[in-house]
């Protein structure tokens, strides 16, 4: 991209807050630090209300996006990490399209790629405060006046550029992972878990004085009921509240989550002018790790978003009941959708559920798979992580596959034969796993303990990584000294 591309943005550039990239690596002591430090900010803003709200009851109309945007209602982070996954997403679609011709080697292309994401993301940061507030989501705004009004948007701004400034220092290197959103999105996932898990307060509820927690409700149940053959049905099945069968199931998903991240194909390669030693390039079965569940989650939450806001203002429409149509219910006191376009998209809360409406079943199940599956492989192509980019990549390095011509055509050829089924097998994979762990019932969601145990992977892979390049990896609690 040339200067005068640039010249309009330089301007704003020159007045952004920027985390530069350290001049020496960090030492490993100093990221496990930071990286402490970024996490407890996130959890403290989240547990920060807003100051000015007037009304917060019913249910959240935005219950379906939390798991995807980190964010907490009625908080600091109300709008969470959605604006940076959503102008990081624009940006890169306009690379992949070559609206944006960015030279991901030059370093003047790459700092107006990241000042180009931070100025759209304060931008859908101010709209998307402005929406909330308007909509009534925090009172109604006649009532709370102009001046609380602009303090919330306000409030939502200042979270907003923090959370950004978070992402910085993650991404320059000073933290683990590389990645504030993902670190975001998978605390979030993981608190909304162990909460619902080991939670020891009670709630007073029709059927007396409950523990919210699956874990410690289960032996309040047992100590509490003198039939313990009911006790144990409830503790294991309850509707109303987080159960131990719940609990069960999110182990398991859990670990088949563990056991397929690990599923990879090890290419051999050869590095140019070099004789001996061994090496491979692992093409992994979530190639395209949890992008594909992420779009699918962001595309169906927008769906019931739309659906739900149509129907709270216009539901006599017949249209707008063809799009979908909700109903408070049982489920935490959440509006769920029980006809329309919407209820079809939904996924069935138990298998029970599943066989009492097959038709819907069926719909949804090949919604899902077909939506990741065509979003997997779309995405290889608009990432630059597609056949031809890679090779383009090896080559650069000065390496190509073990018993092949050292050519980027002969590499593409190779990995042409890999990358797109990686690509279309790992989206389908995620979708089995999005819509078994939502009909097993896991605690939160399935796209919620999905992300939660995909990104923890990765984190731990980049800790043994970290810690071996420090030279730790044989007292692993060295770091500590």
């Amino acid at each position: 991209m040339g200067a005068s591309q640039q010249s309009w943005l330089r301007p704003i550039l020159s007045i952004l807050p920027e985390i530069r990239t350290p001049k020496v690596p960090v030492h490993f002591k100093d990221k496990c630090m930071y990286t402490l430090f970024t996490i407890t900010i996130f959890l403290v803003m989240s547990q920060l209300p807003l100051y000015g709200i007037s009304n917060m009851a019913g249910p959240d109309p935005l219950y379906w996006v939390r798991a995807l945007t980190a964010s907490s209602r009625g908080s600091l982070m109300c709008i969470g990490v959605s604006p940076l996954i959503t102008s990081g997403m624009v940006i890169q679609l306009l690379t992949g399209a070559k609206i944006l011709n960015i030279d991901p080697a030059n370093p003047a292309d790459k700092k107006f790629v990241d000042g180009a994401t931070k100025i759209l993301a304060i931008i859908i940061t101010f709209v998307q405060a402005i929406g909330y507030v308007y909509s009534g989501m925090y009172g109604p705004t006649s009532e709370m006046g102009m001046f609380t009004c602009l303090l919330i948007v306000a409030q939502l701004l200042f979270s907003g550029f923090l959370i950004m400034c978070l992402d910085d220092l993650m991404s320059a290197g000073y933290g683990l992972g590389g990645s504030g959103i993902s670190l975001f999105m998978a605390i979030n996932s993981c608190e909304t878990i162990f909460w619902k898990a080991f939670n020891p307060f009670t709630i007073k509820s029709a059927r007396g004085t409950e523990v919210e927690g699956a874990f410690f409700a289960f032996f309040h149940l047992l100590f509490t009921r003198k039939d313990k053959i009911s006790a144990l049905k409830e503790a294991f099945y309850r509707p109303h509240l987080p159960n131990m069968m719940q609990l069960t199931s999110t182990i398991i998903i859990f670990f088949v989550v563990i056991y397929l991240q690990g599923l990879k194909v090890d290419l051999p390669i050869v590095a140019r002018g070099q004789r001996g030693g061994h090496r491979t390039y692992p093409i992994k079965l979530f190639y395209t790790s949890n992008m594909p569940v992420i779009l699918q989650s962001a595309l169906t939450s927008n769906i019931f978003f739309l659906s739900q806001l149509a129907f709270d203002r216009y539901g006599q429409n017949i249209f707008v009941r063809w799009f979908g149509s909700w109903k408070e219910m049982g489920y935490n006191g959440h509006k769920m959708p029980v006809g329309g376009l919407a209820y079809y998209l939904s996924s069935p809360h138990s298998f029970g559920e599943a066989v009492s409406n097959p038709i819907r079943m069926i719909v949804y199940i090949a919604f899902v798979l077909f939506v990741c599956s065509k979003l997997a492989t779309t995405w290889i192509e608009i990432s630059g992580q597609s056949p031809h980019d890679v090779a383009m990549q090896l080559n650069a390095s000065g390496v190509y596959f073990k018993g092949n011509r050292d050519t980027v055509k002969e590499t593409k050829r190779v990995l042409n034969r890999y990358i797109p089924t990686a690509a279309a097998f790992g989206g389908v994979a995620i979708g089995l796993l999005t819509i078994a762990s939502d009909m097993m019932g896991v605690i939160g969601s399935g796209t919620g303990i999905l992300l939660a145990v995909g990104i923890v992977y990765q984190f731990i892979e980049t800790l043994q990584r970290e810690q071996e390049e420090a030279g730790y990896s044989k007292n692993p609690m060295a770091f500590l000294q």
